[in-house]
């Protein structure tokens, strides 16, 4: 029976409503005493190695220069990797981790907050907690300090190394208050979803949409502004919409805005309120959006594992499937002017070069738009593979292998809705790049053909990492959450990597490490047939293993 909502005037006040915070804090660290160190570890570890290899690459301060202008010149680099707002060292640190840094500690402050709150009332855990000295308040607390303790983590760690580095000790500050706090406002943003639905994925979808939309509104606005220069002026109010807009404007190392800090405070503050608000409304495990009582016969498609794993999957499947359709249409929109835009500058040719390949700049682009779809794709596939472990531990996997249904039917439900998924995403983000970019230079069957077939050409790498994920599942369940950490890295070389001019070894550790850049550079077969078979071993290993070990 779930725990009901006292009466206002019958609520106890005060500090009761926190009883038990802290052993339910410890509890947290306890189960996350892998990943968050490893989340913290990679993000700050990752500022200071970006600053290393600036300054390897870019080691006098005509080089630095000319590399801000090219930047600041090009729309389509603003829209990936924001403005340049001083040519220093610590400088071009910050235009290239500000936003990928605030992007990935909001990220792992989501998965955080949601672990500990929804998904423990899904799974039925919270309301035995609750049972004994704990107050109302206490799981949400307990869930938003460990995510502050993990961003509090990035941010010293991030201002620590930098400061050692011997950049000013202000602008790192800045910096690691930029992506330290914007990881703490998608906390709280996370404990607001995960008021609103019963479950635990789609608290994790909704909180993930709003990080995508703020993405995308910062994109938009440093693609459409060329203010970016130092010294220039406030910037467009599409990036003023977006907390990773914040982080960027925050502007380390560039007269630091610390104005931008009492911004992120006052955001963070009014979010918690609001879930603090809401959560003192609703009973336990209840939500303002319950779910929907199905038909009262169901459908013949339910009568067998895969149409469950269809029906369980299919709205995720839909807003991956939409969200890749419409970067697609914005990315295919700023194809044409790559070439235009970068001119001569041969800095600026040799970054969409290293991204995207050796042939002409546009198909660089074109290449650099469908890898990085193939990457972010990697989410969604990872995901839709784990989905059979919380199947499992929240015991709905149990009553259907009780019937006359088998552990192979069962995972190979999820797996080829994975897989399948996978293909039918990437699909949609290359048929609305190619559309919109063949519709610009006056060929959309000639565009549209190229384009897709090199986003299709990312399907093979995107499977590899959703095997891994299976092998882990049927080996180690328990180890799940580090596919996450596997496949961020993985995102993390694709996405650093080439700008940094990283070792070849360092590039293969990656699935996509393998892959021809296509549109327009040369493709063979055997990088394909490769992780093909590497894909079947995985799968065939985590089959193997599922089937042998207990569930649960």
């Amino acid at each position: 029976m779930s725990t009901l909502a006292a009466p206002a005037a019958a609520r106890p006040a005060g500090p009761r409503h926190l009883a038990g915070t802290g052993t339910l804090l410890r509890l947290a660290l306890r189960r996350d005493r892998l990943m968050i160190p490893v989340w913290v570890l990679a993000l700050g570890l990752s500022v200071a190695a970006t600053g290393s290899s600036f300054a390897s690459l870019y080691g006098t301060a005509a080089e630095r220069a000319r590399l801000a202008a090219s930047m600041n010149a090009n729309g389509s680099l603003r829209a990936l990797y924001g403005p340049v707002f001083d040519d220093s060292l610590g400088g071009l640190v910050a235009w290239r981790m500000a936003g990928f840094g605030a992007v990935l500690a909001a990220a792992m402050s989501l998965l955080i907050v949601v672990r500990h709150t929804r998904e423990e009332e899904e799974t039925g855990r919270q309301e035995l907690l609750s049972a004994a000295m704990v107050g109302r308040r206490a799981p949400l607390t307990a869930a938003l300090l460990a995510a502050l303790i993990a961003d509090a983590g990035v941010a010293v760690l991030t201002a620590a190394g930098l400061a050692a580095a011997g950049r000013p000790v202000g602008g790192s500050l800045a910096l690691g208050l930029a992506i330290g706090g914007t990881g703490l406002l998608f906390a709280a943003l996370a404990a607001i979803a995960a008021q609103f639905t019963e479950s635990a994925r789609l608290a994790k979808g909704l909180t993930g949409a709003a990080l995508g939309a703020a993405f995308a509104l910062r994109a938009a606005g440093d693609a459409s502004d060329g203010s970016g220069a130092p010294g220039s002026g406030a910037g467009s109010a599409l990036t003023w919409l977006s907390p990773v807009g914040w982080a960027q404007n925050l502007r380390a190392f560039a007269g630091e805005r610390w104005w931008v800090v009492l911004l992120f405070a006052a955001a963070t503050a009014l979010a918690t309120a609001a879930a603090y608000a809401l959560t003192a409304r609703r009973d336990l495990g209840m939500s303002f959006l319950p779910a929907r009582p199905g038909p009262a016969r169901a459908p013949r498609s339910l009568g067998g594992p895969a149409g469950l794993a269809w029906r369980l999957q299919r709205t995720t499947l839909a807003g991956w499937t939409a969200g890749f359709a419409l970067a697609g249409a914005v990315f295919g929109g700023i194809a044409k002017g790559a070439a235009s835009m970068v001119g001569g500058n041969r800095q600026t040719r040799e970054i969409f070069e290293r991204l995207g390949g050796q042939q002409s700049l546009t198909d660089a682009f074109l290449a650099s738009m469908t890898g990085m779809l193939g990457m972010v794709a990697a989410l969604y596939a990872v995901g839709a593979v784990l989905r059979m472990r919380t199947e499992e531990t929240g015991g709905r996997a149990e009553p259907v292998l009780a019937g006359a249904v088998g552990r192979l039917r069962w995972a190979g439900g999820h797996l080829v809705v994975a897989l399948v998924g996978t293909a039918v995403v990437l699909a949609a983000g290359g048929l609305t790049l190619g559309i919109t970019y063949g519709a610009s230079v006056g060929d959309v069957a000639g565009g549209t053909g190229r384009v897709l077939t090199a986003a299709l050409a990312q399907v093979p790498a995107v499977w590899t990492l959703a095997a891994v994920a299976m092998a882990v599942l049927g080996l180690l369940p328990g180890a799940s959450g580090a596919v996450w950490a596997l496949t961020g890295g993985c995102l993390a070389l694709g996405w650093l990597g080439p700008v940094l001019r990283l070792p070849r070894w360092a590039m293969d550790l990656s699935p996509y490490g393998h892959l021809p850049k296509l549109p327009g550079g040369a493709a063979t077969a055997a990088p394909f047939l490769w992780l093909t078979a590497l894909t079947v071993v995985l799968i065939s290993a985590g089959l193997a293993g599922l089937r042998r070990r207990d569930i649960g």
